[in-house]
């Protein structure tokens, strides 16, 4: 039986747009490009998430992919509100969740910047059982110790959650610790799933 919905928070309860993001700070689209090439679209891009870097050697590092755009660099994440934004749906889909008798948890790869300054497409957390974010705890994922952390400081029985992530190998770290997984495409077809693997695991079956 399904007792617990363990969500990722980017582009499943709020939109991730960085590239709009930098759009909105009136960059045109090769510097969009350049930029992304020299911070999100690196591995350094991990160290954002994992909180172990302070602000400033994050950007010393953003800085040496490409030195020519320092000014750029700076501007672009010196305040990153508007980067991750809020997705009207969030909280009455937690609230139906969780009217139904389902915990709710989230479980996202996130920053302390983004925390901070984007606090507004975050609302819906309060409504919710608890969580990680990865940035507090300096794991992330598809690392099997983040899930692990999850079930063990909730007392989760994996077999008894589902985790729901817009990326395919977050799922499959999940679903090698025991714990269901549906990769987001869209919130109906989420929910057409959870309902099929309800039925399924109500009746004794494992998927």
């Amino acid at each position: 039986m399904i007792r617990n919905i363990i969500f990722d928070i980017g582009n499943v309860l709020t939109d991730f747009r960085w590239r709009g993001f930098l759009q909105d700070k009136g960059f045109d689209e090769a510097m969009v490009d350049r930029i992304a090439r020299a911070s999100v679209l690196t591995p350094v891009w991990n160290e954002v998430d994992r909180g172990a870097w302070d602000v400033e050697r994050l950007m010393r590092e953003f800085i040496r992919q490409d030195p020519e755009i320092e000014k750029e660099l700076r501007f672009a994440f010196g305040c990153v509100t508007g980067m991750v934004t809020k997705r009207e749906y969030a909280i009455p889909w937690v609230k139906e969740l969780k009217a139904k008798g389902l915990g709710v948890f989230y479980l996202s790869n996130f920053s302390s910047k983004a925390f901070e300054d984007c606090q507004d497409a975050l609302d819906f957390m309060e409504y919710m059982d608890g969580g990680i974010l990865s940035f507090r705890e300096k794991v992330i994922k598809p690392d099997g110790e983040i899930y692990r952390l999850l079930l063990s400081r909730y007392g989760l029985k994996a077999e008894e959650s589902v985790f729901i992530d817009d990326t395919q190998a977050n799922v499959e770290a999940a679903r090698v610790l025991g714990i269901h997984g549906i990769c987001f495409r869209s919130k109906e077809q989420v929910e057409e799933e959870l309902r099929a693997l309800e039925e399924v695991t109500l009746h004794g079956q494992t998927v």
